[in-house]
């Protein structure tokens, strides 16, 4: 297709940037790139790892709006869509219209993403997840894993709640060998951690394993959900005023592979994607929504949504770029 638009995919890792306690002192030159007004808001933050994110999203909101309406870094200019307060962020053109652009960008646990298009007819969502960065296991070592899914049940339907807690997907013991969700059987029932379980392969090898692990995967499985739900959220543009949550359901759920985290002399890499998630609502399936999830290291996951699909560029959407602070961001900021 001729008109087909060019998606941008962007994650910058904030984790190694801005050393030091406050982010006025270590980060100066950045905030002097920005707004006051998102100056004001980045200063804010009380712990400086939200300072950190909160200044890179600035950055790479500013970074696509200047790239693609190709206009200088400083005239960049922002309203929302729809409702005043909680309504989609957009950018607007100098006679103050909405510019022909859409984008959205969502940071956790020092990663920020973007997804961006070059046309306005087009709605666009993402949504990053860390599957450890909470103690979620002291709530489910009190209440059990059904009791801590129990805990989202105005997010989550009666059919996703069940599925999160009685489906797993499979995950690789100590020693490299591959557990599927057919190799576990009705382990796949157990919701508590500190058991002894035990699977039959498809060898016909018999190995016993910690309920540990199946937690686990059912923990990653849930944030699976919770990444599908909230890119959805944010390319809808409702937020909070979103009284259909619990409508929203995804079918077909299985969680992407993790990479491999960064080490001394090695990045963190990507880990698998996944596309063939269903999107439903009140009961009937969206067939004009596509998503697709994929792993980063090893606790990280990043969704995007794009509505309509035929939008989408025939390749599906690209692989995330990972940018570098310096020559992609700073160096054009300040050429501008």
């Amino acid at each position: 297709m001729t008109d087909e638009p060019a998606l941008t995919c962007w994650l910058l890792d904030t984790r190694n940037l801005w050393p030091g306690e406050r982010i006025e002192d270590s980060a100066a030159a950045a905030l002097a790139l920005v707004s006051p007004e998102e100056r004001d808001h980045i200063t804010r933050k009380y712990h400086i790892a939200d300072a950190r994110m909160s200044l890179a999203s600035a950055l790479l909101k500013r970074l696509f709006v200047h790239l693609s309406l190709r206009i200088p870094w400083a005239d960049v200019r922002y309203a929302r869509k729809g409702d005043p307060k909680h309504g989609k962020p957009c950018a607007i053109l100098a006679d103050g219209s909405r510019a022909p652009l859409e984008f959205n960008i969502s940071h956790q646990a020092g990663l920020v993403s973007l997804i961006g298009c070059k046309r306005g007819d087009v709605e666009l969502g993402t949504d990053i997840v860390c599957v450890n960065e909470r103690n979620d296991y002291r709530v489910i070592d009190e209440e059990g894993f059904e009791g801590w899914v129990d805990m989202y049940g105005e997010i989550f339907g009666e059919e996703e709640s069940w599925e999160m807690k009685y489906t797993v997907d499979g995950f690789k013991l100590l020693d490299g060998t591959v557990v599927t969700a057919a190799d576990i059987g009705r382990g796949d029932r157990c919701c508590v951690r500190g058991k002894e379980l035990r699977a039959v392969l498809d060898s016909g090898e018999e190995v016993g394993f910690s309920s540990d692990l199946v937690v686990e995967a059912k923990l990653r499985r849930f944030y699976t959900y919770w990444c599908y739900k909230e890119a959805f959220i944010k390319l809808s543009g409702e937020a909070l005023l979103a009284t259909w949550l619990r409508e929203l359901e995804f079918r077909n759920v299985r969680s992407p592979a993790p990479g491999t985290v960064a080490r001394c002399s090695t990045h963190g890499t990507w880990g698998e994607r996944v596309g063939d998630v269903e999107v439903w609502m009140h009961r009937k399936r969206l067939g004009d929504v596509r998503m697709e999830i994929q792993a980063f290291e090893e606790e990280f996951m990043v969704a995007v949504a794009i509505q309509p699909v035929s939008k989408l560029p025939e390749g599906g959407f690209p692989g995330f770029v990972g940018l570098d602070l310096e020559r992609d961001v700073l160096e054009i900021a300040r050429s501008s």
